[in-house]
Order: C-alpha cells, then sequence, then structure tokens
C-alpha cells in the first residue's frame, strides 16, 4: 500500500492498448515523463504518466511499445503538462509525433505573474497540495520501481488537471485566454530538429578566444564530435572532453603520439579509431579559415537605436509588471532587438504583443510618444500627439 494517490501501473501492451482507446476520446488529458540523457546524445524514456477523469496510468517504457499513444497525441484531446519543451522531445523520439493541442502549466501561469513556477510551487499555492519530493538523483532505468518512485511519478499528474481548471478561471477573468494558447502553441511548434553540427563549436566557452586556423580545427573538431556522438547516442563529453577539443585546436598535432601528450585525451578518448579519425579531421582543417555562421543573416541594429535599447527594456519590464505577467512571456531582448531592427517576422510585430508592446515602441521611435519617469508608476510611456 502506497501514500501517494491511486494509480494503475502498465507493463504490457495489451493493457496499454486499453488505455489507448479509452484515451481516444478524451477531451484532455494530463501527462509528463521521467527520462535520462545524462551519459546519451538522445533522451532515453523510462516512464510515462498519464491521468484523465478516470485516474492515472503509469506506463512503464522499458517494457511497453509506446507508439500507439500517437493515436492520442494526433487526435482532438488537450494535452495538459507542466514545464514540457523537454517532455515533448521525449514523446516525439519515442511516437513520432506531438500532442496536437498543449496547455503548460509554466506558461499559463506565467500570465498571471508567475516566474517560471514549479510545479511544486503552482500545487502549493494555487491548490493547497503538498507536492512529493523527488530524489534528484533517483535511476528512472533501473527495475524494479520503488513504491516511492511511483508515487512520485503519480504526484507528478495528479493534479495537473484541476491545476489546469484554477489557472483557466483566473486567465479567463483577465481575458487572456488567447495569449496562453498562443505561447502554449509557440511551445509546442518549436524546432526540435537535430543540432546542426557546424554550429556545435558555439557551446565550447573555452573556444572564444581562439582565431584563424585554430579556431578552423576547433570547428571542424567540435563538428566531427557532435556527428560521432549521434551515431553512438554518447553526450558529446564522453566522446572528447571540451578541454580536448581545445588541446587539439591549439596544438594541431599530426601523430598519435602527438594527440596522447594533450590535455584532456587518455586512451578511452582515442579507442576505436579515434585517433586515426581526429588526426585526418585536423589534417582537412589544416591551413584554413574559419566558417561564418550558417545562421540567417539579420540586420544591423541602427547606431541610432542603440542606446533606446536599455530604456525600451526597463519599460517592458515594469510594463511586465505592472500587468503581472512574465516577462520573458511579453518580450525578451531578443524580440526587441528584431523589432528594432526591422525583422520582418519580429514576434513583437503581430499579435497581442504588437498591441501591447510593438505598437507603443514604433510610437516612440516615431516621436509620437515619449517614455518619462513616475515616483509612483515608474517608467511610463506618454503620448505626445496632443502636444504637437
Amino acid at each position: 500500500m502506497t501514500d501517494g494517490p491511486p494509480f494503475d501501473l502498465i507493463e504490457d501492451d495489451r493493457t496499454f492498448g486499453q488505455l489507448v482507446e479509452r484515451l481516444q476520446d478524451a477531451p484532455r488529458y494530463a501527462v509528463d515523463t521521467e527520462f535520462h540523457r545524462e551519459k546519451t546524445y538522445f533522451p532515453h524514456v523510462a516512464l510515462v504518466q498519464i491521468a484523465d477523469e478516470h485516474g492515472i496510468a503509469l506506463v512503464d517504457a522499458l517494457q511497453v511499445d509506446l507508439a500507439p499513444l500517437a493515436s492520442v497525441l494526433d487526435g482532438p484531446g488537450v494535452a495538459i503538462m507542466h514545464a514540457a519543451r523537454q517532455d515533448l522531445e521525449v514523446m516525439e523520439r519515442a511516437c513520432g509525433t506531438l500532442p496536437s493541442r498543449l496547455v503548460d502549466t509554466q506558461i499559463a501561469a506565467g500570465f498571471l505573474g508567475y516566474t517560471t513556477p514549479s510545479l511544486a510551487t503552482l500545487l502549493e499555492r494555487e491548490l493547497g497540495v503538498q507536492a512529493a519530493k523527488a530524489d534528484r538523483l533517483t535511476d528512472w532505468l533501473k527495475r524494479p520501481l520503488t513504491p516511492a518512485q511511483l508515487d512520485y511519478a503519480a504526484s507528478d499528474v495528479a493534479h495537473l488537471l484541476e491545476l489546469d481548471d484554477v489557472l483557466q478561471r483566473r486567465i479567463d477573468e483577465r481575458a487572456r485566454t488567447d495569449w496562453v494558447l498562443e505561447a502554449c502553441e509557440e511551445l509546442r511548434s518549436e524546432d526540435r530538429g537535430p543540432r546542426d553540427p557546424d554550429e556545435a563549436w558555439r557551446r565550447i566557452k573555452e573556444l572564444r578566444h581562439l582565431k584563424g586556423g585554430a579556431l578552423a580545427i576547433a570547428q571542424q573538431v567540435a563538428a566531427w564530435r557532435e556527428r560521432r556522438a549521434a551515431s553512438s547516442d554518447l553526450t558529446p563529453r564522453f566522446v572528447l572532453s571540451d578541454l580536448a577539443v581545445v588541446s587539439v585546436a591549439s596544438s594541431a598535432p599530426r601523430t598519435e603520439e602527438d594527440l596522447r601528450g594533450l590535455r584532456g585525451l587518455d586512451g578511452r578518448s582515442l579507442r576505436n579509431g579515434t585517433a586515426q579519425e581526429l588526426l585526418a579531421v585536423v589534417e582537412s582543417a589544416r591551413g584554413t579559415q574559419p566558417r561564418r555562421s550558417t545562421g540567417p543573416s539579420l540586420p544591423e541594429l541602427p547606431a541610432e537605436l542603440r542606446p533606446a535599447l536599455p530604456l525600451i527594456s526597463a519599460w517592458v519590464s515594469q510594463l511586465s509588471r505592472n500587468l503581472e505577467l512574465e516577462t520573458s512571456l511579453l518580450a525578451t531582448r531578443s524580440d526587441l532587438e528584431d523589432l528594432l531592427r526591422g525583422v520582418s517576422d519580429a514576434r513583437l510585430s503581430s499579435g497581442w504583443r504588437a498591441d501591447l508592446v510593438g505598437e507603443p515602441i514604433r510610437r516612440l521611435l516615431a516621436g509620437e510618444a515619449a517614455l518619462a519617469f513616475d515616483r509612483t508608476a515608474g517608467l511610463v510611456l506618454d503620448d505626445r500627439g496632443s502636444r504637437q
């Protein structure tokens, strides 16, 4: 007997098929996953938790083929999730699809003034429920799962539907439902494709001081490491440490003996033909110039607008506090820069963000409004139309 919410543990395909059939007609369902990716390139799902009006099911992903869940995800039901970004990646890899409709309670709470709240915080403040405590180091891939693990997993979805109800009522009162749905759709439709190996070097901070030929080698070694990691399903640092990438780029070794003398490389790093592959990569990069970014070319921020950016950022922060709305949901610094650059599809150029932020900034830049400081209200945007 456990102290947590009641649940069914599903460990076979037949029972899972019955769950999938039940969920086909569910107008909404709560879903969460437990997975590991500390030592792998791709996330490895261990458990899927699902709740609907009939109860909670814990699906052992090591025993059950999750592919049939795709019919539920593709269906008309709304998936209720919390901090869903990584879980969406897990489900897309395991089921080949994503929920067709999504509400993320962390995003929804951001439209009520919360700042990236944890599920435990929301459950306590909105429902008065104390969430089960998790062991941060628990191994979800080890079997059998303990009663404590199962209780914790079930608690992750036990109150999500009720939480959605409470948040939705408050959001409706503020007439922000469309805002929430748009922000959740932005998350749902994010590009979760494989990382670009040619851009992998940018994630290694120690490479920022390299230039010329050393940087060219670093770029190609980092790209090789990324491809090797993906093909082997290992984290890049298990293939070659960041320090090793820097060492190889800085010294441009020609022989295996040269490699073995570098910091960050050991016998494990150079097994199974790795040394010869690595030397071949270095040789192909030798004498070349660093690649420029393959990302989209953005227009330069006009020099005359650069001083305006910190002022506008401060005003947006003030506005978000006044509206009780998480700042990043309203406008990020990148959003502001895109708007000032005149990027055609800038996030602040359409929809509710354009009304709240984009249009006022346009008026400010056109001289139709001015920023002023009020001791009570802070930074405010004053309409200057009547003065002209």
